[in-house]
């Protein structure tokens, strides 16, 4: 996953506007794998670098469209690191927001020319390349107008199995918050995405700065369209001033009706025709500004609008509407294509001839709906403690782009509360090797989980018991250590446990084995330790806690007791030894005194022999004993 900590707003220096002054909009412009900030002619713009992204690689880029801003790197995703891979970009205030991401080409060896891939923003997807986009100009880009809610805003690209994502840059734009406003149904709930933003009569790619546009407006891409076909118009253009042109909330800029489309005698009709996907609504933008010098009056040039055969605007009158010659009148409809074409004709009632300065189609994409918060971020806990392999791609929204979710997770919609829950994680043989966290807990909607056969390691979590929907819950083979949770018996709905082919021990407990009673399905084998239902060895007496820490109590006193009585034995010992060391010293002295009083006591009794005996007081004491 990648993340930036950038300043939150770009100063720019902003005029007066046509009513008041305004603050400078928030703009953040990034070069995707730049290691330094860089300027870019003709304007000079200001690009971040994103030298602390920690996701992709930064590489050498080569720009494929002539319109692609000339930077020189990019960064690309290899599908090793996962199918989704996500900018979050933090400290975006709120607001609407235009957002424009270019993409590249890796400017090295044996690297896909045209990777084709999806692109999501705040997990609605807004664009999937299509082969060839590298070769035409309007398609090296993807854009959107968006409501951003603040704080971190999500931009996804994801694989699809055509080459590595490769992005050269990110923009964040913010445009005035009534900006486009096309009616019923606008609002925070939808974005619009660019497909297709023409000025007529010209030959030049132009951007909103080209065009000294209000920045406000969003720095726009205009694509030329010098002519809808062969003979079919003739272009016009003016240098006079535009008037109503850069007003609030769009901010045209004012070149934009500078030039335009008039129809032919040949060809009185002008049509413009755009491929579209089916079944999709689309807004309709038309710009004019009566810029004809054969025109000046009211009711000189009269026409209708008609879109794919439905005429939505009847008899145009341009001098008329905008209130003058020089003055910009912009016409906005609604369609619903069911078909593959959208289709804009001017179908002339008086004059002879339709005009057209500029034209923009957006599809309305409704906004998907978020996964709940404290799931998300239980799934994030999740993959850190599972240690789950990048491969996965676990970034961005787990449950959308309903194209893209998360490998593992299982989703569904809660239509009450418009919000995603995750009901199933499936992660089995996938060479997890953490532990299972406590917040698994807040996954409050699963029906099932497996996740057997790695080598998962701690304790089963209590706090699985709290899972009251779970139906299924599968940790065999695993490595599992200490009791089975007495919460589980709280899982009324479970139909299947299997907690086989770990390194359990203990008494399984009554309430878990009592749901043996409801015909489910319970699998306790090749866990040594484990005791106390049928077909697992029977358990010793069973003591409670109180009882148990009683018995570890006594069991430490006796320890203490046996190591006191052993060092006052080893003290006594050492001091007998002692003793005895002393009486060695002494020995040769005693036994020079034992003789001398052998001497003595014979010398006594020789002359005893020779006289009258004498008496044991007259003899003095012994000195033999």
């Amino acid at each position: 996953m990648l993340r930036l900590n950038l300043p939150c707003l770009l100063i720019f220096l902003l005029g007066l506007s046509s009513s008041s002054a305004r603050p400078a909009p928030y703009a953040l412009r990034i070069s995707c794998g730049a290691r330094k900030n860089v300027r870019t002619p003709p304007t000079y713009a200001l690009w971040y670098k994103d030298i602390a992204y920690t996701g992709g690689v930064p590489a050498n880029a080569s720009s494929p469209g002539y319109i692609t801003p000339p930077l020189k790197t990019l960064r690309y995703f290899p599908i090793s690191e996962g199918p989704n891979n996500c900018y979050n970009i933090v400290r975006v205030p709120k607001g609407h927001y235009t957002v424009r991401i270019f993409f590249g080409v890796v400017n090295l060896p044996n690297f896909d020319k045209e990777p084709l891939f999806d692109i999501s923003i705040e997990g609605t997807q807004i664009s999937s390349l299509k082969s060839g986009w590298s070769s035409n100009d309007d398609q090296v880009f993807a854009e959107a107008l968006i409501f951003l809610l603040g704080g971190t805003s999500t931009i996804c690209f994801h694989s699809t199995g055509h080459g590595d994502p490769a992005i050269l840059s990110i923009e964040i734009l913010q445009v005035d918050d009534k900006a486009y406003n096309f009616g019923e149904g606008w609002g925070q709930g939808m974005i619009l995405r660019t497909a297709r933003r023409l000025t007529c009569g010209t030959g030049k790619p132009r951007f909103d700065e080209d065009y000294s546009g209000d920045r406000w407006g969003g720095d726009r891409f205009w694509m030329p369209m010098r002519s809808f076909g062969k003979s079919a118009d003739s272009p016009r253009s003016t240098e006079n001033t535009i008037k109503q042109a850069s007003v609030s909330p769009n901010f045209y800029p004012e070149a934009l009706y500078q030039s335009g489309l008039v129809s032919t005698d040949d060809q009185p009709d002008l049509t413009f025709s755009m491929d579209v996907e089916p079944n999709r609504n689309y807004s309709v933008w038309l710009h004019f500004a009566e810029i004809d010098a054969s025109v000046t009056a009211e009711g000189k040039r009269v026409f209708d609008v008609v879109i794919n055969g439905d005429t939505f605007f009847e008899d145009v009158d341009i001098i008329k509407m905008s209130g003058g010659r020089y003055t910009a009148l912009v016409l906005n409809a609604t369609v619903t294509v069911s078909g593959r074409t959208l289709t804009v004709v001017l179908q002339p009632k008086s004059g002879g001839h339709a005009l057209v300065n500029a034209i923009e189609v957006f599809e309305i994409i409704t906004a998907e709906f978020k996964t709940l918060r404290d799931e998300v971020s239980a799934l994030q806990k999740m993959r850190k403690a599972l240690g789950l392999p990048s491969r996965f791609g676990w970034n961005g929204d787990p449950c959308v782009p309903p194209q893209h979710p998360w490998s593992g997770a299982d989703c569904q919609l809660d239509k009450n509360t418009s919000r995603w829950f995750i009901d199933g994680l499936d992660l089995d043989n996938q060479g997890l090797k953490g532990f299972l966290p406590n917040d698994i807990s807040k996954l409050k909607h699963l029906q099932s989980i497996n996740l057997s056969q790695n080598n998962i390691r701690g304790g089963i979590p209590a706090s699985l018991g709290s899972i009251t929907s779970l139906e299924v819950l599968d940790l065999s083979y695993n490595s599992f250590n200490g009791s089975i949770p007495e919460t589980l018996g709280e899982l009324t709905s479970l139909r299947i446990l299997n907690l086989n082919g770990n390194s359990l021990s203990g008494k399984v407990p009554a309430a878990v084995g009592g749901r043996l009673l409801h015909r489910a399905s319970f699998n306790f084998t090749d866990n040594a330790g484990l005791c106390g239902i049928p077909g697992l060895h029977a358990c010793g007496p069973h003591l409670s806690s109180g009882a148990k820490i009683g018995i570890a109590f006594g069991v430490s006193l006796a320890f203490l007791l046996i190591v006191a009585c052993a060092m006052i034995w080893w003290k006594r010992r050492q001091n007998i030894l002692r003793a005895q060391q002393i009486a060695s010293r002494g020995a040769p002295y005693a036994k020079k005194r034992t003789h001398l009083s052998h001497d003595i006591q014979m010398t006594r009794n020789g002359n005893n022999n020779h006289g009258q005996a004498r008496t044991a007081v007259e003899n003095g004491p012994s000195l033999l004993s």
